[in-house]
């Protein structure tokens, strides 16, 4: 079903306004809300729709008509210690969602995480079991307990419920992160000062690092899934972050040597891959971007803007 009229939340940040600008390229109709405590009006700088600056815990959905919304709004920071206030912004504002969409008839996607499966195997599965290390991750596995016990009852009246567990996603528009940007920012920083990019011992943990040029893609997919669900977003493939530098340092023509450092904490993923397998048969996701040709585009991106 094409959808027209797109709320989105969270839309100043990272993934939210590449959501934004994404829709307004199709020619949707967008309307973008954000309260602007992370996110930052620049991301918005090109987006020409309506901004409501509202938070999503006491804002009236019914304010708004619309077919779907994608709902990226969240504390995306892992570091956050208030249980309280993680489980309320991330959990309990997104099932009061959940049930305007289901009432009103408005298709909803949203953005879930890799964080719940901690240090689990991988690749990694949807069904396989979680392990919870932080409170972000417990609020994003209740909102898909929730969200599970929906798919049903959404599929009954024609709706689509989706949700997304993005993997480690790079690109434009995360700089205002800050400690929570990509280590794709963090050592490209490190590296055009001109110092040696400082990474753990010995630089051979893997991620499913994974540009924001196809989570927007698949994130506008999932509009038209053809069962509801949640998913798995990244490339389906590791790479180290010695390959990081590796690949940074041919972008940047330097040569710097990576500065191997002790990890200091107990808990800590070796290795994350994504299984994209269901993405792909349920959204129709093929990944277009590899870390290779990924990094050169996104630093591309960054000269553009002087950062």
């Amino acid at each position: 079903m094409e959808t027209k009229r797109i709320l989105v939340t969270g839309a100043s940040g990272f993934i939210g306004s590449n959501v934004c600008l994404a829709l307004q390229d199709q020619g949707r109709q967008v309307i973008a809300l954000d309260d602007f405590s992370v996110g930052i009006k620049e991301n918005l700088r090109e987006f020409e729709g309506r901004i409501i600056d509202s938070d999503i815990r006491n804002f009236d959905w019914s304010r708004e008509k619309v077919d779907s919304i994608i709902h990226e709004g969240a504390i995306t920071d892992t570091t956050v210690k208030d249980r309280d206030l993680m489980l309320a912004v991330n959990t309990e504002a997104f099932k009061k969602l959940v049930d305007h969409c289901e009432n009103n008839k408005i298709n909803l996607v949203y953005a879930s995480s890799a964080a719940v499966y901690g240090r689990g195997k991988s690749p990694m599965t949807e069904e396989q079991e979680k392990d919870i290390l932080s409170h972000y991750a417990e609020s994003k596995w209740e909102m898909d307990k929730f969200a599970t016990q929906k798919f049903q009852a959404f599929e009954g009246k024609g709706l689509k419920l989706v949700g997304l567990r993005y993997f480690n996603v790079c690109g434009p528009g995360e700089q205002h992160k800050g400690k929570m940007a990509s280590m794709i920012w963090q050592l490209y920083l490190q590296m055009k000062q001109g110092n040696r990019p400082r990474v753990f011992k010995h630089g051979e943990q893997v991620r499913d690092h994974v540009y924001v040029k196809d989570v927007v893609n698949t994130t506008l997919l999932a509009l038209n899934a053809k069962k509801n669900g949640v998913y798995n977003v990244g490339s389906g493939r590791g790479t180290s972050f010695n390959k990081i530098i590796e690949i940074l340092n041919k972008s940047l023509g330097t040569n710097l040597e990576p500065e191997y450092i002790n990890n200091p904490y107990a808990h800590y993923q070796d290795k994350t891959i994504a299984d994209i397998s269901n993405a792909k048969e349920q959204l129709g996701y093929e990944p277009a971007w590899s870390m290779e040709t990924a990094i050169p585009d996104y630093l591309s991106w960054i000269k553009e803007r002087g950062l």
